[in-house]
């Protein structure tokens, strides 16, 4: 073997050993070990459960190259028999090496032969090469078809280029397991990512589609920011990287109590129930005081009517999401009503509590249920601190926990603000203020109409809150369409 042969497959180690998409390794591998032995055209198949499947094929005569950008080759498998040459150099486990197809008794080359008269290209010499694992299992075939000599014209395969090749085939088997193995870990990962988002939406029948929401939007404006040509590009990792922090931003609220992530209204169960029986109260007492004389007919009903417009009132604003003037005004002249009991003692038609939650001005958090609602993201931090990620996920906890965050530094849990907040957050954040506002699966308000919350994303980005650009290229994106396969 020559010094430049030894540094060729030094070289050909180097670039095949890099490469971690296998789409582009297959190609790698096949344009490697052609371009060693200096053929005209070559096949790689890789072992599909009972058959060779055609993955990578390549013609220079014919200037045809099929399968190196990843689509399927439109050929049928070829099945594990030995009548054909290259099923039968996996099944034996060895190399095959052929002078002149046309002149051999030993193999059946019918297949190639007619495929020539289909092309009308003409196949002569042959080297078919299994490629095994580190186990010894086989994983696919290289079939190299007429070498070249230095004047271009088709000779045999050389024994030293059999050594070569042989060479280059374990290797790449072995780079293909690796690869294989790293997407099966990736897979095991992502997997493992999507069951304990899902896990948070089985807890709750609200926010049930929220991350794989937000996850279909951030892939398509992604692809809209690669489509253009004056944005900053995302690589396939880092989109993959950031699309992992989508699905686990909100992984914290699986300890955020239900009764505060479930709250639908203002009041709990337990204290509207009580202010209900309140008035009931109210009104048994007043036909008690009518009995004893203490009151008229006219104010009996009178009494009873206000019970019942104070019934609906509360009902009313314990599910509204925004509590306007006129309400509160009515709200306080309720909470001022005080009633007189059979034993003749007074008491408030609204309890401290009641009131206090029924004047929340938005949503139905009290203050401090929307602190514990809000430490969902420091606990995100928390569990996500626990798991060891790659270098290539290596931002996910980071942006993950960063999604209330805010450029003008009134997010939480950090108060970042400006460029302490990456792009990628910036755009998470994005996703998450659009689609909770258009979300019609929340308890606390009514999913709000596309151009309004087109509308508050620009408002919110005028304020200084959410990144402009990004803001604006969001809209333009349209990542929101085609609903129908979320």
């Amino acid at each position: 073997m020559t010094q430049e042969n030894m540094n060729k497959l030094l070289e050909i180690g180097v670039r095949l050993s890099s490469e971690r998409d296998i789409n582009r390794l297959l190609d790698q591998i096949l344009s490697c070990v052609m371009e060693l032995t200096k053929c005209d055209a070559g096949t790689l198949y890789l072992l599909d459960e009972a058959s060779l499947r055609f993955k990578i094929m390549r013609n220079n005569t014919l200037c045809t190259n099929s399968g190196s950008d990843g689509q399927p080759v439109d050929l049928p498998p070829v099945p594990l028999s030995r009548e054909n040459v290259c099923a039968l150099s996996l099944l034996e486990n060895r190399t095959i090496l052929v002078e002149d197809v046309r002149n051999c008794e030993k193999y059946d080359f019918s297949g190639p032969i007619r495929y020539d008269a289909m092309t009308g290209y003409h196949t002569r010499s042959m080297l078919v090469v299994p490629m095994c694992n580190r186990e010894g299992q086989p994983v696919g075939v290289l079939q190299l078809i007429n070498a070249l000599d230095e004047k271009g014209r088709v000779c045999a395969f050389s024994p030293d280029m059999v050594l070569m090749v042989e060479s280059v085939s374990s290797q790449a088997a072995i780079t293909i397991q690796n690869v294989r193995y790293i997407r099966e870990i990736r897979e095991l990962i992502l997997s493992f990512v999507r069951v304990m988002s899902s896990a948070v939406d089985e807890r709750t029948p609200y926010n049930g589609s929220h991350p794989r929401h937000m996850a279909v939007y951030g892939s398509r404006f992604i692809d809209y920011l690669n489509s253009r040509q004056d944005t900053p590009h995302f690589s396939s990792a880092r989109k993959e990287e950031l699309l992992m922090s989508i699905w686990l931003h909100d992984i914290g609220k699986l300890v955020t109590p239900l009764e505060v992530m479930n709250k639908a209204r203002r009041l709990s169960p337990q204290q509207f129930s009580s202010f209900a029986h309140r008035m009931e109260i109210i009104g048994l007492t007043a036909e008690i005081r009518q009995l004893r004389g203490e009151l008229s007919p006219e104010e009996k009903e009178a009494l009873i009517r206000e019970t019942e417009e104070a019934r609906a009132l509360v009902e009313t604003i314990d599910s509204t999401g925004f509590l306007k003037d006129e309400l509160l005004a009515q709200l306080n002249v309720l909470h001022e009503k005080v009633y007189i009991d059979a034993d003749g003692t007074s008491h408030a038609w609204l309890m401290p509590d009641e009131y206090a939650m029924l004047s929340i001005r938005k949503g139905t958090l009290s203050e401090e249920e929307r602190k514990i609602m809000e430490e969902h993201v420091s606990i995100t931090d928390k569990l996500l601190s626990q798991i060891h990620f790659s270098e290539d996920l290596s931002h996910v906890r980071e942006w993950a926990a960063a999604h209330h965050e805010l450029l003008n530094g009134r997010g939480y849990p950090k108060h970042l603000k400006g460029d302490e907040i990456p792009a990628e957050v910036r755009i998470i954040t994005i996703l998450d203020i659009f689609d909770a506002l258009t979300a019609s699966d929340r308890p606390y308000k009514k999913a709000v109409p596309l151009d309004r919350a087109l509308s508050i994303l620009t408002e919110n980005a005028d304020r200084g809150e959410l990144d402009p650009e990004l803001t604006k290229l969001f809209i333009e994106s349209k990542c929101w369409e085609n609903t129908e396969v979320l």
